[in-house]
C-alpha cells in the first residue's frame, strides 16, 4: 500500500434526523487515482465537503499527509487547550475553513462549473495563484512585491501553456465551449500547488468525444504533477479506465471497495448501481 495522503476515518455527517455519511473510512495513496461512486444522493458529495471545509463532520477525522486536519468529537466530548490566553479550558476542535485547506494543498472542482465567467481564462487561472501569495487577492494591488506579481504572471500563463489553453487567454471564461471550461476549471485548481486534487464529476454534461478527452487529461496531470487524485464520477468508462482503486457509497454507507474489476463484479455494487440482480433469482 502506498503512503497515504488523505486519509478518512469514521467520518459521519448528520443533517438532523438524516445521515448523510455514516461512518466512513477510505484512504487515497500517494500518486493514486481513486473514485467514489454510488447512487444519486449516496453520500459522496458531502464527503468531499467534509473534506474540503464546507462541511464540518459530526464525527470523524480526516488526515492530510500524515496529520489531522479535520478531527471531530462525538456530541458532548470537548477537548482540551493547553497553550494561548484559553488555556484550560475546553472546546470543540474546528476544522479549517475552505481557503485554509486550499493553502496547505488540496484543490477540487465542482459538479457545477464555478468559474469566474466574466474574466479571462487568465485572470481566472492569476486568481488561483494568489491563493500561495504572501497578501490575498484583494490586498494584492497595493502589498504585492512588483517581483512576486510578475513571478505569478509568468507562472499562470505557463500553466495555460502546459494545458493548451495559452490561446484563449484573453477569452473570457463564460464564453468558453463546456469541455474547454472544464479544463479550465482543472487548470485553476492546479495554480494553487496541490497535492491533492478532488474532482467533483468532471465527465458530467461533456459527449463521448469530450468524456475521451478528459481522460487522456486527468491521466496526463497525474503524472506531470505528481498528483493524487480523488473523484467522483458517474461516467462508469471513465471511471473504470483510470482508477486504481473504487470505493462505493449507498445511503451513506461504503458497501464495497476494490479495483475496477474486483467493484465491477461484487454483486452488491451490481444491485445498488451498476445494474439490476439477475432476473432468474426472482
Amino acid at each position: 500500500m502506498s503512503e497515504n495522503v488523505l486519509h478518512i476515518e469514521n467520518v459521519t455527517m448528520q443533517f438532523g434526523g438524516v445521515v448523510a455519511v455514516n461512518n466512513l473510512t477510505l484512504d487515497v495513496g500517494r500518486g493514486e487515482i481513486v473514485a467514489l461512486i454510488g447512487p444519486n444522493g449516496a453520500g459522496k458529495t458531502t464527503a468531499f465537503n467534509c473534506v474540503t471545509g464546507v462541511y464540518e463532520p459530526t464525527n470523524g477525522r480526516v488526515d492530510f499527509l500524515g496529520r489531522p486536519m479535520v478531527e471531530n468529537y462525538p456530541q458532548g466530548k470537548m477537548e482540551k487547550l493547553y497553550q494561548g490566553e484559553n488555556k484550560g479550558k475546553y472546546t470543540q476542535k474546528r476544522a479549517p475553513s475552505p481557503d485554509k485547506i486550499t493553502q496547505l494543498g488540496i484543490a477540487r472542482t465542482f459538479q457545477n462549473i464555478r468559474l469566474f465567467s466574466a474574466l479571462t481564462v487568465f485572470e481566472n487561472v492569476l486568481i488561483a495563484k494568489h491563493m500561495r501569495a504572501k497578501h490575498n487577492v484583494f490586498s494584492a494591488a497595493f502589498r504585492l512585491s512588483r517581483a512576486e506579481e510578475q513571478r505569478m504572471r509568468r507562472e499562470a500563463m505557463a500553466l495555460l501553456e502546459e494545458q493548451g489553453l495559452d490561446h484563449l487567454k484573453d477569452e473570457t471564461a463564460g464564453s468558453l465551449p463546456y469541455g474547454l471550461q472544464r479544463r479550465l476549471e482543472i487548470a485553476r485548481a492546479l495554480a494553487t500547488g496541490p497535492s491533492l486534487l478532488l474532482l467533483d464529476e468532471p465527465a458530467a454534461g461533456m459527449n463521448p468525444q469530450e468524456t475521451q478527452e478528459l481522460t487522456g487529461f486527468i491521466k496526463q496531470i497525474r503524472g506531470e504533477y505528481g498528483l493524487s487524485i480523488f473523484m467522483i464520477e458517474h461516467h462508469m468508462d471513465l471511471v473504470m479506465q483510470i482508477s486504481d482503486r473504487i470505493y462505493v457509497l449507498d445511503f451513506g454507507r461504503l458497501i464495497a471497495q476494490g479495483t475496477p474489476g474486483e467493484v465491477q463484479n461484487n454483486p452488491r455494487v451490481i444491485e445498488a448501481y451498476l445494474g439490476v440482480a439477475d432476473d432468474a433469482e426472482n
